[in-house]
This record gives structure tokens, C-alpha cells and sequence, in this order.
């Protein structure tokens, strides 16, 4: 197994090669990773894994109640919720099934409250139920006046994004997978029996490709000559209010869902904090991840008409992902048997809750193209760091702090974060390669102070890690 971001590529072909590293691309890996038989490329443009559309989300991991019946999105959803739940639990990654609301606060959406309760049984979950505005209000005292009733979706759960697509990378490298970060792909040719990616840091082969690109799916997919769909970015953004606020919201609050998405929600996080959005503004430009003035505005507004005092508490941080839309209601993937290769494109913001269950099917497309899996393999043991509002941080173990007190030693106030924890992220198999990589992996300065009283600290011991000092 290797980890790299610089030198030559190896000139041994591949049997797969999976470009993009986000959630859905890892999840691939992974699974490819359960058959020992294979050896497998994970090719990333960025210098971590997660880097787009899976770092900026909205942390939910959906029951596909509202998804189309019947469609390729609701299956694999499904199948990807309930892997990904008990995946969590085996890794300890946090999950919290608070249920979600769907809010009607006009005669025309709550009119369509019973075909979206009818839609949630065509999909397998029969266990929403209406509630009546009273029942609603005791669920949400804090509510806006006004509501007229609501959709009770019981199963609906929030989740770190970040966690998942980290564990689903480490556990891929562990079984022997080579994750190559800071090589975009510019260019695909078949020579001899093999794709030949042409990456910013020379060439690599493999016998076999997927394309989970994520954004940039249709440019991969162009350069294997198809053209079946354009991704088109729509960026969201949204607000992250303080953990003070945390006790106003009990569930995801919905709104009735529209052509261009779930809407504006309010959520609780797992690390405690509450989300306001997203946006849904369809753009050109596949890098427009900032935050703009009228839309966090729009947002506010939004807000206001939800959950009021929400409007009151301080704000964290803002921040924006562009989620690849194409037009299309449905997942477009889709096996090039000619080519011995898969496209995993149109994976919008349900990808996080259905990566599992696209992992398994994008391996049995593969398998029906010719690959030869062999006999699957248990995978190395993983167990994620803490970080959930529920755990209980290392700093707080006095077990663990007697016998190493580095864990004992704070670095980061305001999420608890010790040494120690950033030590064993800067030593881990997957290790970060930035300042912001170090706060996805421990939560050092992701709180109410924004690293503004650790930020130096933590920058201090990354940079001394960079240098290959031991810290």
C-alpha cells in the first residue's frame, strides 16, 4: 500500500484504476479493496481525499423516502443507508437518528403531505406518519408560528461526512489500495490492452477504470468518448450557528421538497452545532465554492421564517459545496463493457447516504464487464476518532490521559481537541496534507473560536510534522 502526492507514478498497470477520491469514489475503492486479489489505483487531483463535493454538504444521511420510486437513486440508496449504519457503529463513526420534520406552512404544502407520506411506502419506509400542528409544536416548541402541520420521517439521521470518506480511503489503503493525491487526470487512451490516464505526475495503467469524478464526471467521460450528460454545479451554501444554540432544533426540519431540491433546512450536526441551508444556485464555473453576500442574506431570511431565535445565536462559520447536477432525476451510471470501464456520474447530495450501496453495484457492473473479483476478504479493523458531540473526547478518559498525558494536554479549547489526537492524525496512514485536512481528521479549531486561539499551535505542530520532526 502506498500513500503519495509527489514523484512518478508506477509503471506496473493496475487491474482498476477509481479517479476521484470524494465519498462515492472511496466507497468504490473499498469494496474493490475486499477482493485480494485485485490491485487498485485510487487517483485524486486534490491533495486529500474528500476534498469537493463530500467535504461541504449537508451531513445527512437520508432514508430515500422522497427519492423517485422505482429509480437506480432509491435503490441504491436503500441499500447504501443501512450499510453505511451499521458500517458506522462497527467504525465509530458518529450517527445520530433524530428524524426530520417536513414542514408545511401553506394550505398547498400540507395538501401534499399525504402523496409525500405515499410516496415514502413506494420507497419502503412505512413508517412515516402526519402530524397535526400541535403535535408539531410539542416536537418543535421553537418553531415559527404558523405551520400547519408536518410529515413525520422518523429514520433520517445526521452523520460526519468527513469520517466516512476518511475511513472509507484508510481502510482501502490498509488492504493494499495506492491512493495517488495531486494527480488530475487530463486525458485517457487505450494502448495495448490498457488505459493509459495521463496525470499531472506522468502515466498510469490499468486494465479496468471507474470514473467517480464528481464534478468533473463529464470531462473524464468526454475523454472516453461518451457524452451522456453535462454536470452542471450547484452550489449551496450554508451557515453553521454555535453549539449554544444547539437546544432549539430536535430534528432536520424540511421543507416541502422542489424541482431543484430538498430546499432550505435547519439541522442539528453531530458535534452539536446547527446548519442553516443550502443554497440552490446553478452556476458555470466548477470552482465557485465562496459564500456571497445575497446568498448567506437569503439564507438568513429563510431561517427567520423557520426557527426565529435561530437568527439570535452567533455564527461559527459559513461555508459552500457545489453538488454535480445534470438534468437528469436519476444516478447516471452506467457500464462500457467495450471499454471495460464504469461512469459513476450525477451524484448529487444524496451520494454521502447511498456511497456503500453504489459501491457494490458499480463492483458488480465491473464484475459483469469481465473483471475477475476472486473471494472477498475481511478488511483491516478501523475505529474513527471520537469526535461526536456524544463521544467522550480523550482528554476526558482518565484511563487514557494516566497512560499517555499528551491526551491530557489541550490544544483546542473549544472542541477538546489534546495533542495527542492531532499526533496520532499526523501519524496516521492517511495523514493530512493541510491545516484545514487536520481539522476534518480531529475538529482542532473548527469551534466557536475558529482557531483564533489555537490556530498558531495547531499550524505550529503541522508544519513541524511537514518537516518530518516527530510531535
Amino acid at each position: 500500500m502506498t500513500v503519495t502526492t509527489t514523484g512518478p507514478l508506477p509503471n506496473a498497470p493496475y487491474d482498476v484504476a477509481v479517479i476521484g477520491a470524494g465519498v462515492v469514489g472511496t466507497a468504490v475503492a473499498r469494496e474493490l479493496a475486499r477482493h485480494r486479489a485485485l490491485r487498485i489505483a485510487l487517483v485524486e487531483a486534490a491533495h486529500d481525499v474528500g476534498e469537493g463535493t463530500s467535504k461541504a454538504n449537508t451531513a445527512i444521511l437520508h432514508t430515500g423516502f422522497d427519492a423517485v420510486p422505482g429509480s437506480l437513486e432509491s435503490r441504491l440508496m436503500a441499500d447504501g443507508s443501512h450499510r453505511l449504519a451499521r458500517y458506522a457503529a462497527e467504525t465509530g463513526i458518529p450517527v445520530e437518528r433524530v428524524g426530520a420534520l417536513l414542514v408545511a406552512w401553506n394550505e398547498e404544502q400540507r395538501a401534499a403531505l399525504p402523496e409525500l407520506a405515499a410516496k415514502a411506502g413506494r420507497n419502503g419506509r412505512h413508517d412515516t406518519r402526519l402530524l397535526t400542528p400541535g403535535e408539531l409544536y410539542t416536537r418543535e416548541p421553537h418553531l415559527a408560528p404558523g405551520a400547519l402541520g408536518a410529515l413525520e420521517v422518523p429514520g433520517e439521521s445526521i452523520v460526519c461526512p468527513w469520517s466516512t470518506t476518511l475511513a472509507y480511503a484508510t481502510q482501502a489503503v490498509l488492504a493494499g489500495t495506492d491512493l495517488h493525491l495531486g494527480c488530475r487526470v487530463t486525458g485517457i487512451r487505450e494502448r495495448a490492452g490498457h488505459h493509459e490516464l495521463r496525470c499531472a505526475r506522468g502515466v498510469l495503467r490499468a486494465r479496468y477504470l471507474v470514473n467517480a469524478a464528481g464534478l468533473a464526471a463529464d470531462t473524464v467521460d468526454g475523454m472516453l468518448g461518451h457524452h451522456d450528460f453535462t454536470v452542471t454545479p450547484r452550489r449551496g451554501q450554508l451557515i453553521v450557528f454555535d453549539t449554544l444554540a444547539g437546544d432549539l432544533v430536535r430534528h432536520i426540519l424540511l421543507p416541502v421538497p422542489t424541482a431543484l431540491g430538498k430546499g432550505v433546512l435547519v439541522a442539528p450536526t453531530v458535534y452539536g452545532n446547527v446548519l442553516l441551508g443550502p443554497t440552490a444556485e446553478d452556476l458555470d464555473d466548477k470552482r465557485a465554492t465562496e459564500s456571497t453576500a445575497d446568498g448567506l442574506a437569503a439564507l438568513r431570511a429563510k431561517g427567520r421564517g423557520i426557527l426565529p431565535a435561530l437568527l439570535d445565536e452567533e455564527v461559527t462559520a459559513v461555508y459552500a459545496g457545489l453538488r454535480a447536477a445534470t438534468g437528469h432525476e436519476d444516478y447516471r451510471i452506467r457500464a462500457h463493457p467495450a471499454q471495460r470501464s464504469v461512469t459513476v456520474g450525477g451524484i448529487r447530495s444524496t451520494g454521502l447516504t447511498a456511497s456503500m450501496g453504489i459501491a457494490a453495484h458499480v463492483t458488480g457492473l465491473l464484475a459483469d464487464t469481465g473483471l475477475v473479483l476472486g473471494e472477498p476478504r475481511d478488511l483491516p479493523p478501523l475505529r474513527m476518532p471520537p469526535l461526536g458531540r456524544r463521544a467522550v473526547r480523550p482528554c476526558r478518559q482518565a484511563a487514557l490521559v494516566a497512560a499517555d498525558p499528551e491526551y491530557g494536554t489541550v490544544v483546542c479549547h473549544c472542541e477538546l481537541v489534546s495533542r495527542a489526537e492531532i499526533r496520532d492524525a499526523l501519524a496516521a496512514p492517511l495523514p493530512p496534507h493541510s491545516v484545514a485536512g487536520l481539522r476534518r481528521r480531529t475538529r482542532a479549531g473548527a469551534g466557536r473560536c475558529q482557531g483564533a486561539y489555537c490556530g498558531a499551535a495547531v499550524t505550529d505542530l503541522f508544519e513541524r510534522s511537514d518537516a518530518g520532526e516527530r510531535v
